[in-house]
């Protein structure tokens, strides 16, 4: 496909984006809503439009070759992915619930359920990908070091001596001669056998028969093979199978992979080309209108000097650089308004600092609040302020502005455009004048003040330390680097050898298979609420995981998720002993984290760390010393950090609920998987490994059959049946359904009751409570607090 395509996917997507925009902030705010389920009908709408806009612009982002739109696209992209985010936060507290099923939205925009898919960005690891491998690399090297010290028969001492080889080699060619000799006198042996055979029956009626017979068979396989072949055809002719050439990658699918691995080597090329220019652009325009811009800006602030002595009576303060410096001189605006404003910005900070001594009184007020609250619940409901509209509406106007009718017919390579360069450089190099500038007119005022009007000045002088000493608050508590003095890759050694730092798997969120509940909306129609699919749960892991993860601007702003529970049906001890080394080792997981961000934190088994009642046979680990220190730990990561906690359990309810709510912000269903996605997983699981699908295997049967089995069960049968030896004894003896379940049988699946005690400890979490409160009706209720609690226990 060519530029033209993508760059219309683009414009496309931008198009619905304005409407969206317009949409979400018109010049009136709408009034709020009292129907529940027509506002989360309304934000479900949104969510999946803003999706749509997404797919487009990820298309577009990955397969364009123009740096400059690239750029605009990543910041486009990281707007729509925050919404998205946002969106999904607010559909999760109207509803209650981490799985949404929006088939009306889909039948309403004429959409499929593929349309909900989730993509992962490809910029998320290309852009990344030295760092990567850089770190790769580290992480073998270390094991590699481990390993060498741990197994000492990997030394030299452990290599062959030279009779030990000779003697090997003596042992393998005598056994290739014995192979040969023994297939020679089996060559004879049925050589001499066919001689006399032949002379006794030469010209028997039983040679007569054998060639009958012979003739029989080879007739009616060919005949067989006829029919076979023309049922197929009529099939495929049909529509009723697809045909098998198709199946195969076609000439079409590989031209369009090496088009795509054309366009990748071409923005690398484009890339080096761009920053190559911005270098010599930048150089100049710093010989060339440095002095100018200077000498400009200088008379600007002069005038300024005088046109303020002359509206007020005196010379100005000039602003401070947190205010913007000479920036907020050069906003049109008149002396005397520039006056009120850094007057008013005075009065605000001391406002400020008054405030830290209110913190009482409103404590007091805040049950008053949460009546106001109650108050504005009742009038109706309305969208949350978003951080990411006005990035998105900035970017948009600057599409509009720049791109959307912009003439690029001479452009067909797609490379820089110098003007757009040059129109962003020249702010930068403004914003580098102005600091030279400021501190320069700043000395340049003083001299005035202090030669016109010395009283004046000594005031000001006096408000400018007062203004200095009123920055000087209390310092936050700085956290204690207790490791100071130790490198990355120390740090990666020792958890290594503990068993805390461990090599992950390559595996991509595709690779997660499973189908669409397509019975989840006509479920909850009939207040049953759905277990959630496979797909559901690798669109929601998508969502709160990996997109915020794999952006820094997107995870800063959106809301902020720091852990997540994975709950499915199915002790740290030795060298950190005592509390402090439980505080070094912690202090060394999440410091590596930080350093190697971003990063996850997988903690197993996390029932364990809250235990109601510890099993006798763990009580020497002490599981449950983590608890105190892991959520303060947790405290500490903010929006800056890329840092994710990901705990996995098989049995919460061992498990304090309420200590384990508060550890993991989100908690997420692991079902066992559906019809649909037993039927995918066993598909694509059997031609992953080489085998084949025919009509002999009743695909249809075998999921019905596996009903309760995990996928991990089912790859574990697939490895053991799908073997090397039996793809090739397949075109005699293709795959049954048969092969796979007398394997499984040896494996327990997870029977319905297991799932339901799951489900109802779900139901037991603080979203699972409200999620059952709406369903009754009394969300909106609030318990009887006070003198009415207490008469209400008297009657």
């Amino acid at each position: 496909m060519s530029q033209r395509l993508y760059n219309q996917i683009w414009k496309d997507a931008m198009s619905e984006l304005s409407y969206l925009l317009a949409e979400e902030l018109p010049p009136e705010p709408p009034p709020p809503q009292r129907d529940r389920v027509v506002f989360f009908q309304q934000l479900a709408t949104l969510y999946v439009r803003y999706l749509q806009v997404f797919r487009q612009l990820e298309e577009a982002h990955n397969l364009l070759v123009h740096p400059q739109k690239r750029r605009l696209i990543r910041v486009i992209l990281n707007g729509v992915m925050g919404r998205l985010l946002e969106l999904k936060n607010e559909m999760v507290e109207k509803e209650f619930s981490e799985y949404h099923y929006v088939d009306d939205v889909l039948h309403a925009l004429k959409l499929t359920p593929a349309a909900l898919e989730i993509p992962i960005p490809h910029f998320f690891l290309n852009e990344r990908s030295k760092e990567v491998e850089e770190r790769k690399t580290m992480l073998i090297d270390i094991l590699k070091m481990v390993v060498n010290t741990e197994d000492p028969d990997t030394s030299v001492d452990a290599l062959m001596t030279e009779e030990e080889a000779i003697k090997i080699i003596q042992m393998a060619e005598r056994a290739w001669h014995g192979r040969l000799r023994a297939k020679l006198n089996k060559e004879i042996r049925l050589g001499r056998f066919d001689k006399s055979h032949r002379a006794k029956n030469t010209g028997s009626p039983f040679s007569e028969m054998a060639a009958i017979r012979i003739q029989k068979v080879w007739r009616g396989y060919i005949q067989r093979k006829k029919t076979r072949i023309a049922r197929d055809e009529e099939v495929i002719l049909l529509g009723m199978v697809v045909d098998p050439k198709y199946q195969a990658p076609c000439s079409a699918e590989v031209a369009a992979q090496a088009i795509e691995a054309s366009i990748r080597i071409k923005q690398k090329k484009h890339e080096e080309a761009y920053l190559k220019s911005i270098e010599e652009i930048l150089k100049q325009l710093r010989e060339m209108e440095y002095h100018d811009t200077s000498k400009t800006m200088k008379s600007q602030i002069r005038q300024w000097f005088f046109e303020c002595r002359n509206a007020t009576g005196a010379f100005p303060d000039y602003p401070s650089e947190e205010d913007g410096g000479s920036a907020l001189i050069f906003a049109e605006k008149s002396p005397q308004e520039l006056m009120e404003e850094i007057a008013m910005k005075e009065e605000e900070e001391a406002n400020n600092n008054n405030k830290s001594k209110g913190t009482e009184e409103k404590k007091a007020k805040g049950k008053d609040k949460g009546k106001d609250a109650e108050e504005e619940e009742d009038a109706g409901l309305k969208m949350m302020p978003s951080a990411f509209l006005s990035d998105l509406e900035a970017a948009n106007k600057r599409f509009e502005d720049v791109w959307e009718n912009r003439n690029e017919s001479e452009n067909f390579t797609q490379m820089h455009e110098v003007e757009l360069i040059k129109e962003e450089l020249r702010k930068v190099i403004e914003a580098e004048v102005r600091v030279q500038v400021d501190e320069e007119m700043r000395q340049e005022l003083a001299e005035l003040k202090l030669s016109v009007d010395k009283d004046k000045g000594a005031k000001a002088k006096a408000n400018a330390k007062k203004k200095k000493g009123s920055k000087s608050g209390k310092k936050k508590k700085k956290e204690k680097d207790l490791t100071a003095d130790r490198t990355l890759e120390s740090l990666c050694q020792e958890l290594v050898e503990q068993g805390l730092l461990k090599p992950a798997k390559d595996v991509r969120m595709q690779d997660f298979w499973g189908d669409y509940n397509y019975l989840g909306t006509t479920l909850r129609q009939n207040d049953i609420e759905p277990m959630p699919s496979l797909l559901d749960v690798r669109q929601v892991l998508s969502l709160y995981a990996v997109l915020p993860l794999g952006s820094q601007e997107v995870h800063e702003k959106a809301p902020l998720i720091k852990s997540i529970l994975l709950v499915g049906p199915a002790g740290v001890a030795g060298k950190y002993p005592g509390k402090n080394g439980l505080t070094m080792m912690l202090h060394m997981v999440f410091k590596v984290a930080r350093l190697l961000q971003p990063s996850v934190i997988w903690i197993g088994d996390a029932e364990k760390m809250f235990y109601k009642k510890v099993p006798k046979e763990e009580e020497e680990l002490d599981p449950r010393r983590l608890k105190k220190d892991l959520p303060k730990c947790l405290k500490l990561i903010k929006g800056e950090d890329r840092v994710l906690i990901i705990g996995t359990t098989r049995d919460p309810q061992s498990a304090d609920i309420k200590a384990l709510s508060k550890m993991y912000g989100k908690i997420i269903l692991i079902p066992r998987p559906d019809y649909g996605s037993r039927y995918i997983l066993w598909e694509k699981l059997i031609k992953k490994q080489g085998g084949n699908i025919t009509k002999a295997l009743d695909l249809s049967s075998l999921t019905k059959v596996t009903d309760g089995y995990t996928p991990g069960h089912m790859v574990q049968v697939v490895n053991s049946v799908v073997s090397q030896d039996r793809i090739q004894q397949l075109t005699k003896r293709p795959l049954t359904a048969g092969d796979f379940v007398v394997p499984l049988a040896k494996f327990e699946p997870v029977f319905q009751k297991e799932e339901e005690a799951i489900k109802n400890w779900y139901a037991k979490t603080p979203l699972g409570k409200r999620r059952i409160k709406a369903a009754t009706g009394k969300e909106e209720e609030a318990p009887p607090k006070g003198k009415d609690a207490k008469k209400k226990e008297r009657k």
